[in-house]
Parts: C-alpha cells; sequence; structure tokens
C-alpha cells in the first residue's frame, strides 16, 4: 500500500528534442503538476498511488513511463486524445512544435476515477489534489466534492490549485493549501505588502483550508497557520529551470507529512526540496542526500513580532486577523 495518493485528472505526455553536439537528443517523459509531484515523492522516498485517466495511445506511454518511474497507476482509460506537447530546445530556449489539450473527461469515466480516488485515498490516509491541463477536463465543483468525502472518510487533504479549482476546494475543506501569490492577485487579492498578504492568507483560511502556504517567486514563502504567520527562507542557488520548483515544495512538505512532522517543520524539506528543482533541468527531480543537506540551510522566522512591523504586520493585527477570519 502506498504512502500518498495523488490526484491527477490529466497527465501529460512531453517530448522534448535537445541538442548533443552532433546528434539530435530526444526525451519523452510524463509530466503534469501532479506527475511532477509524485516524481519529487518518489525522490524522497514516499510511495506514490496515481490516479489519473489515460487516453488513447499517449495514455498507454504515460502508464509505462510512470510505472517505470516506480508509480502505483490507477488509470481510467478512455478512447480519445491525452494531454501531449513536443519542445525543440536544440537552441536554448523552448519552442514549442506542438501541442494537443486532450480530451474532457467524460462522465462517466470521471465517476469512475472519482471512485478510485476515494478508494486510494482512504487506503493511504493522504491526498494530494492536483489539477489538469485545462479548465474544461472537468468540473470544478470536482474539488469541492472530492475534497468534503475524503475529508468525511478521515484523509488528509492537501491541494494546489488556482482559480474556480481552488474556490470549490476550499469549500469542500482542506488541511493544507498551497498557492502563489501570482495565483493570489490573478484571483482578485491584494497582494501588495505583507498586511495584504496576511489578509489574503487569513480569508483562504477562514474559507476552509487549515494551513495555506505563498510561494512568492524569489522571495521567502510564507505559511499561516494556527500559530501565525511564519517566514521561510531557502538558500538561493542559481536557477536553471524554476518550473516545478512548487510542485517539489509540496511533495517535500507532504513526504514530512506522511513521516509523522509537524506542518512548521515539514516546510523546511519542501522549502529545500523546491530549492534543489530550480538547479535542475527535470521537473520534480533533485538528489535526496542534496535536499536532506540543503534542509540544514533553510532558515525559519515567525512573524508578527514588533521588528516586523515595519512589514506591516503586528503581533496583536496577526491574532486579531486570524481570530476575526475564523470567527467569520
Amino acid at each position: 500500500m502506498s504512502d500518498v495518493t495523488i490526484f491527477a485528472p490529466s497527465p501529460t505526455l512531453t517530448v522534448t528534442v535537445e541538442n548533443a553536439g552532433d546528434a539530435d537528443e530526444i526525451h519523452i517523459h510524463a509530466g503534469g503538476q501532479g506527475v511532477w509531484q509524485a516524481r519529487m515523492l518518489r525522490r524522497l522516498g514516499v510511495s506514490v498511488t496515481m490516479c489519473c485517466s489515460l487516453a488513447g495511445e499517449a495514455g498507454a506511454v504515460i502508464r509505462h513511463l510512470l510505472e517505470d518511474d516506480g508509480v502505483e497507476v490507477v488509470g481510467i482509460e478512455r478512447p480519445g486524445r491525452a494531454s501531449a506537447y513536443v519542445q525543440d530546445r536544440r537552441r536554448g530556449e523552448r519552442r514549442e512544435v506542438g501541442a494537443e489539450i486532450g480530451d474532457p473527461v467524460a462522465r462517466h469515466e470521471l465517476d469512475e476515477l472519482y471512485g478510485a480516488v476515494i478508494r486510494e485515498g482512504i487506503r493511504t490516509g493522504t491526498v494530494i489534489l492536483s489539477g489538469p491541463v485545462a479548465d474544461d477536463v472537468l468540473p470544478a465543483d470536482t474539488y469541492r466534492r472530492m475534497a468534503a468525502d475524503l475529508r468525511e472518510a478521515g484523509c488528509t487533504v492537501v491541494a494546489d490549485l488556482s482559480g474556480e479549482r481552488l474556490d470549490a476546494a476550499l469549500e469542500g475543506g482542506l488541511h493544507l493549501l498551497k498557492v502563489s501569490d501570482e495565483e493570489l492577485r490573478d484571483h482578485g487579492f491584494d497582494t501588495g505588502s505583507m498586511q495584504a498578504l496576511t489578509e489574503a492568507m487569513a480569508s483562504l483560511r477562514s474559507r476552509g483550508a487549515g494551513t495555506v502556504i505563498v510561494t512568492r517567486a524569489a522571495e521567502p514563502l510564507l505559511m499561516l497557520d494556527s500559530e501565525g504567520m511564519l517566514e521561510v527562507t531557502p538558500p538561493k542557488l542559481e536557477v536553471a529551470d524554476s518550473r516545478g520548483a512548487g510542485d517539489s515544495l509540496i511533495a517535500g512538505v507532504v513526504a514530512g507529512l506522511v513521516r509523522g512532522e509537524p506542518a512548521r517543520t515539514a516546510i523546511t524539506l519542501g522549502a529545500a526540496a523546491g530549492t534543489t528543482n530550480v538547479t535542475r533541468h527535470g521537473l520534480g527531480t533533485g538528489d535526496a542526500d542534496t535536499i536532506a543537506e540543503l534542509r540544514g540551510h533553510v532558515r525559519t522566522r515567525p512573524l508578527g513580532h514588533e521588528d516586523d512591523e515595519s512589514r506591516g504586520v503586528s503581533p496583536d493585527g496577526l491574532a486579531s486577523l486570524i481570530e476575526t477570519e475564523e470567527e467569520g
């Protein structure tokens, strides 16, 4: 039995052409948010079951690639087109040669997928809800129902979502939510100051998220829980590819949680995993020993003290915000 279940409704087949001196080098991988989370969890020694839909020829290839990565695949096989893309990186930058979003998941197939997530979630006890490749893959309300039912079954529910899917999952209830400040801005929140960010995060907690993590590109990430605000600063390393850092972050946090660490400790493993990922070209990749060493260099600092007033958050103000939002 696996440690973690990941709901990944539409994994992607990725084909990348790179320059290998006097020849072309072609890489074929499974990709997408849930896949990158699973890949990092496996690097950290956490076993994973992925519940996903697998369409057509690309879906069959995705299954084999995931299984080769050590992921247990519970796939709903269906006809049609899967998400896929081909990129050319022979000149350094990414140039998209072709892309396919894939067909939406039909109602009966979604019922089968939904049941698989509930079943596997109960078995593992911890579930990550990841997003689809496009909005029309499945109804956003699926996330509300799934979060509510998993919580009712006693599962720990973690989400890395945005837009309508974020709203739906919050309504169902989450133990932990990760979101970027850019996604918050796109969602209508003011993120221009620490005070505004605190209010936005407190709002998310009041709407159903027990713990909220906000990433801020190169700035320290923030975590808000019942104890208050925590600033987390990983070491600044040279960036090879920033994509996938957030997925590696949430994978590291979940790895800590399934090992029995509290969220305020697990966040340091997540920060180290995310930092390691940006030094590499493979998304959701990293060496476990490197991550462990980097973890010792992650700094955490509670915010809300008198010396943080320049950031717009006072002790009484932060406590009042959290208390007011929870009561509301």
